[in-house]
């Protein structure tokens, strides 16, 4: 009867979307065209308002969230239907926002209920754009040495330090910080998890260009801020706790790879055909580039059977807090390996940067390809995370 009824809400899931989503939100995305929340939340088209209004009434923008708290109260099976018909249809995410992928569901462990309903109706309805306040000048892969202190004044905490690597930090109303409370405990013992409004005083910014041409990572500065003590999520002096959680999923989030991330229309295999061709065999001309497209193309399956599979291990009750940490290193991995053969496929066509001589997907393919660097070092590089999975999942020794 389980499984009738969920053919029947996959029925009723496709036919509201047939329904409601408009056609131009039907079509791949640009950087351009994403809808990201916040007090000056900007629309790139009325359909796109539209389809963001409809999917926020429904509860369907943060659709596994409780109900009461403006999600769509789906379970886990529910919410991969209503993904799979999503994609299915090519529909656009109507809604971008660190705050759903990473913070809703730390307070939705984490917080207290007073909390709860203070950020998550907020975050589900686009209201507030969140950064995440982790990385420091002297504290990166090693985060757990961070200095930026929070000082216990009474009725609040007074914060000062920095954060650096701070995405859309210029463009954010809050950010979540990990900040030092106790410094004379051990260094995961004394650190704190903060929510903090970026329009408080003493918050200033600075982009950092990065080789892509893009700034969207800033250093983030505070000096004597006033932060309520109603902003701490869970125990004093135990935030660690609260970022591993919250490391969870940013690791699973860019793990997974596909989805509407703005790229090229085309895939290595529609790139190989279309810039390398075929011999008179119909196999590709070049070997050493076939050789690479074929290891991609079962690389990016197996990443996917696996997603399948830890997913219906969840749904079973055999979760490993493990997965999340193995998959962030083998997806960011595959996806840079995957932008360098696109950059490989295209020739020179692959290296342009700006010009009449470069269609736009050649100009993504370029940008994609630097980009990806940077997934690999973000919530942890890959060389910490080997050095995370040899000690912590396989405990083999140090030495």
């Amino acid at each position: 009867m389980a499984d009738l009824d969920l053919d029947q809400f996959r029925l009723d899931v496709r036919q509201w979307l047939s329904d409601n989503c408009p056609p131009s939100q039907r079509q791949p995305i640009t950087r351009e065209e994403q809808v990201w929340a916040g007090r000056n939340m900007q629309f790139p088209s009325e359909d796109a308002k539209l389809w963001f209004e409809r999917m926020r009434d429904r509860g369907w923008t943060v659709p596994d969230w409780p109900a009461e708290l403006g999600g769509g109260g789906l379970n886990e099976q529910q919410s991969k239907i209503l993904r799979d018909e999503m994609k299915q249809l090519g529909c656009r995410t109507p809604l971008y926002d660190i705050g759903i992928w990473m913070l809703g569901p730390a307070v939705l462990e984490f917080g207290t209920e007073e909390q709860k309903r203070e950020h998550i109706p907020r975050i589900a309805r686009g209201e507030v754009r969140w950064c995440q306040g982790y990385s420091e000048p002297s504290a990166g892969s090693d985060l757990a040495s961070l200095r930026t202190r929070a000082e216990d004044c009474g009725d609040h905490f007074l914060v000062n330090g920095s954060k650096i690597w701070t995405t859309n930090a210029d463009k954010s109303d809050w950010i979540f910080c990990l900040v030092r409370t106790d410094p004379d405990a051990k260094k995961q013992e004394g650190i704190s998890f903060l929510l903090i409004d970026m329009a408080d005083p003493g918050i200033t910014t600075s982009p950092i260009e990065l080789i892509s041409g893009e700034s969207e990572f800033c250093q983030t500065f505070f000096d004597n801020v006033k932060v309520p003590k109603r902003n701490l999520i869970g125990e004093l002096n135990q935030g660690w706790s609260v970022a591993k959680a919250l490391l969870r999923h940013e690791r699973k989030l860019m793990a997974e790879i596909g989805g509407d991330t703005p790229g090229p229309s085309f895939g290595p295999v529609q790139a190989a055909l279309h810039y390398v061709g075929c011999d008179a065999s119909g196999k590709l001309r070049d070997p050493a580039l076939r050789e690479q497209l074929v290891r991609h193309e079962m690389a990016y399956r197996a990443v996917g059977l696996t997603h399948f599979r830890t997913f219906e291990e969840r749904i079973s009750g055999q979760t490993d807090s493990n997965v999340p940490l193995i998959m962030k290193y083998v997806g960011t991995e595959e996806g840079k390996r995957k932008d360098e053969l696109l950059v490989a496929l295209l020739g020179f066509q692959g290296l342009g940067w700006e010009g009449d001589g470069f269609n736009s997907d050649e100009l993504l393919t370029t940008r994609g390809w630097l980009f990806s660097k940077a997934l690999s070092i973000a919530g942890g590089s890959s060389e910490v995370q080997l050095n995370i999975i040899a000690k912590r999942v396989l405990g083999l020794p140090q030495q």
